[in-house]
Order: structure tokens, then sequence, then C-alpha cells
């Protein structure tokens, strides 16, 4: 008898148990599902999401290909910038929207669209790009700039850019500027700088040119 009423008090003890914390214990079941399954839901969600923005950055590809140089295409022109602005108000964040600006200043600086290119390279460097791609759209803002007769802005500019893996871009791009200033002698130190820093990653013939036209004018 004592071991049968020890059962029943062990039955009747698990009973108040689930009695006092069973819609608790269910209730933390239920959350963490929910949990579970709300990640899974965000997960497929964010993947979709990237997949349908990589499609739209590959048809954009598709469309600058044929709205640019000598076969320009103003149909496939404004179906790029379409594209473009649909990545930017759909997946503004993502890299996809950032190259698609990157690619759109491009288009607009060789249709000579300055400002337009300004712009797009401005939209960039307010949405949190990688470091590699500021200072690549600061390199291009530059060059606008001074295409603009804004050689001084231009300098300014890049002296706040961080290296990088750009050191030899970013002193070709000041030896351009002193040029366009006349100060031929900042010119050649740029250039010296560059390419003494490409001399690891091979020949610059452009560079080096640049810098023997230099050199025979003082000959």
């Amino acid at each position: 008898m004592a071991e049968l009423r020890t059962e029943e008090e062990q039955v009747q003890a698990l009973k108040n148990w689930w009695n006092e914390n069973g819609k608790s214990l269910i209730l933390g079941v239920a959350v963490a599902l929910a949990a579970v399954l709300g990640w899974k839901g965000w997960q497929d969600q964010q993947a979709a999401k990237a997949e349908n923005a990589s499609i739209l950055y590959q048809n954009l590809l598709e469309a600058v290909v044929g709205a640019v140089g000598p076969q320009q295409d103003e149909a496939q022109l404004a179906t790029a910038t379409h594209l473009s602005q649909q990545l930017k108000d759909d997946y503004e964040g993502t890299a996809y929207a950032n190259y698609a600006a990157l690619i759109m200043a491009r288009v607009a600086a060789d249709n000579n669209e300055l400002p337009k290119a300004l712009a797009e390279l401005e939209w960039l460097l307010k949405n949190q790009p990688t470091e590699s791609m500021f200072i690549l759209a600061n390199l291009r803002k530059a060059r606008i700039l001074a295409a603009q007769g804004e050689a001084d802005k231009a300098l300014t500019l890049i002296a706040s850019v961080p290296v990088g893996g750009y050191k030899v871009a970013i002193e070709e791009l000041k030896g351009d500027l002193y040029l366009q200033q006349g100060d031929a002698d900042k010119a050649r130190a740029a250039y010296k700088v560059a390419v003494a820093a490409a001399g690891q990653e091979g020949s610059r013939p452009i560079l080096e040119m640049k810098l023997n036209d230099l050199a025979s004018e003082d000959s």
C-alpha cells in the first residue's frame, strides 16, 4: 500500500506540476518553433531577394552592352536606366544596387552627361559601399570634377581617400591633375611614385609614357 501511495502521489505531483507549468511549457515550445520557422522564412526571403537582384543586375549588364559604343541603342539605354533605378529603389544597400550606380555613372560620363554621372556616384557614396568601391567611386568623381575644370576640388577629394590597394591609380590621377594645373614638377613626382608602386604589379606603359613625356620636356 505504501508503494501504491507513493505512485499515486507521484502521479498527482506530476498532474499538479503540469497544471502549474504546462501552459508555460507549451508557450515556450510554440515560441521556439515560431522563431525557428521565422528564421527559416527570413533566410528564404533573403535568398529570393538576392536571386531577384542578381537577375535584374544581369539584365542591366546586357542592356548596358547595347547602350554604349558605336552601336548605341536608345531603347537599351532606357532599359538600363530603368533597371538601375529599380535596383536602387528595391534593393538599396546591396552590392547589386551599388554596382548599378557605378555602371550608370560610367555610362553617363561616356555620354558626356557629367552632372548625371556625379549624381550616380553621390548616391553610391551615401549607400555604404565597400572600401574598394568607395575609393573607386571617389577616383571617378575626381576625374569628372577635373573634366569640369575643377582640378583643385579633385585634388582635395582624393587627398581624403584611403589608399587601400589603389596607390598606383591615386598617384597617377594626382599626376594628371597637377599636369592639368600646369605644375609639371608635382606631376612628375606623382608619376614617379605611381611607377614605383606599380613595380610589383608589372609594366604600366601609359603611366610610363606620361612620365617619359615630362622627362623629355626637361631635356
